[in-house]
């Protein structure tokens, strides 16, 4: 992969445009910064692999979430998130009562 952030990006953008468009989501925007963050924290809260998990049930949880419209699948996705790094700021170490949301919810 490519050092250089500008061609990363767009290989990213690229590889989740043609993704979305194979799974027949064509109305998802993926939000790369944040995802390759908390991909990163969560690596380096728990372990290197991690990272992938965390993205994963976010977009999971996210999905679950009824929503209408472009701006509650981005509400979905970002309060997900959001737990997603508070969770990670603890690591293996936080909370792990059934149903926890953290006190950003």
């Amino acid at each position: 992969m490519s050092t250089n952030p500008d061609m990363e990006e767009r290989l990213l953008s690229d590889w989740s445009r043609r993704l979305t468009q194979a799974l027949q989501i064509l109305d998802l925007e993926v939000d790369h910064k944040m995802l390759v963050e908390l991909g990163e924290k969560s690596a380096q809260s728990v372990s290197g692999n991690a990272g992938v998990i965390s993205a994963f049930v976010v977009g999971y949880a996210a999905g679950l979430t009824t929503t209408s419209g472009r701006k509650g699948a981005d509400e979905a996705v970002q309060k997900a998130a959001d737990t997603a790094f508070q969770l990670a700021e603890t690591g293996l170490e936080g909370p792990d009562t059934p149903g926890w949301k953290g006190s950003a919810q």
